[in-house]
C-alpha cells in the first residue's frame, strides 16, 4: 500500500491574455465563462512601465488594452477561450473595434507558452480556412510581454456601470452574443 503524504498536488491554472478592443467587453464576457477563475483588465505591449488609461487611450504608449484571464484547464481549454474571443470582436480590422480606433484598440493574442502560440496559430488558420469571415484576420501571435493592470474603475465596469451608453450599445450586444452562441460554455 501506498503511504500518503498529506499534501494534496495543487490544481492546475492557465493564463491567457488577449486584446481584442475594449477591455470592457472582453472582461464581460470571460467573467461568465466555466472555469475561469479571474479576469483582470490592464495593458500590455507597449514600451511605456507603469501605463494608466489617460495614456494608453492617448495612443502614445504603444500598449493595448487587454484582459488576463487565469482559469482552470480541466474545466475549459485554451481553445474554448479562443473561440469565444474570436466570436466576440472582429479580427479583421487594424487598428480598430467598431468606433474605437487606435493601436490599443489592436487584435492580439500574447502566448505564454508554445502551446499557446500554436493554439492561436491553428484557430486562425482554421478560420482562414473556413472563410469565417469575409476579410483576412490581422491579429497579432505575440510571446506574453509585462501586463499591467488597468485602475480599479476598470476592474468588473460592466457589472458597475451595466446603465451607462457605452455599455448599453457595445458592451451589451457583445454579451448577448456571447449567452446565445455559448449557452455551454456558460458558467452553471
Amino acid at each position: 500500500m501506498g503511504e500518503e503524504t498529506g499534501a494534496a498536488a495543487a490544481p492546475q491554472r492557465e493564463v491567457a491574455l488577449l486584446g481584442g478592443g475594449c477591455f470592457w467587453c472582453l472582461e464581460a464576457v470571460f467573467r461568465e465563462l466555466r472555469g475561469v477563475e479571474r479576469v483582470r483588465s490592464g495593458y500590455a505591449g507597449g514600451d511605456v512601465a507603469n501605463p494608466d488609461y489617460r495614456r494608453v487611450c492617448g495612443g502614445g504608449t504603444g500598449h493595448a488594452e487587454v484582459v488576463e484571464i487565469a482559469f482552470d484547464p480541466q474545466l475549459i481549454g485554451y481553445r474554448d477561450i479562443l473561440e469565444v474571443f474570436f466570436a466576440i470582436h472582429d479580427p479583421t480590422t487594424r487598428d480598430r473595434q467598431g468606433s474605437d480606433v487606435g493601436t490599443q484598440y489592436r487584435s492580439v493574442v500574447f502566448f505564454h507558452t508554445p502551446g499557446q502560440e500554436a493554439a492561436a496559430r491553428a484557430m486562425i488558420g482554421q478560420l482562414a480556412d473556413e472563410r469565417a469571415f469575409r476579410d483576412p484576420i490581422v491579429t497579432q501571435v505575440l510571446p506574453a510581454p509585462a501586463f499591467w493592470v488597468a485602475e480599479d474603475d476598470h476592474q468588473d465596469y460592466y457589472r458597475h456601470n451595466a446603465a451607462q451608453p457605452y455599455c448599453q450599445f457595445v458592451v451589451a450586444p457583445k454579451l448577448h452574443k456571447f449567452r446565445e452562441k455559448f449557452r455551454s460554455l456558460r458558467r452553471g
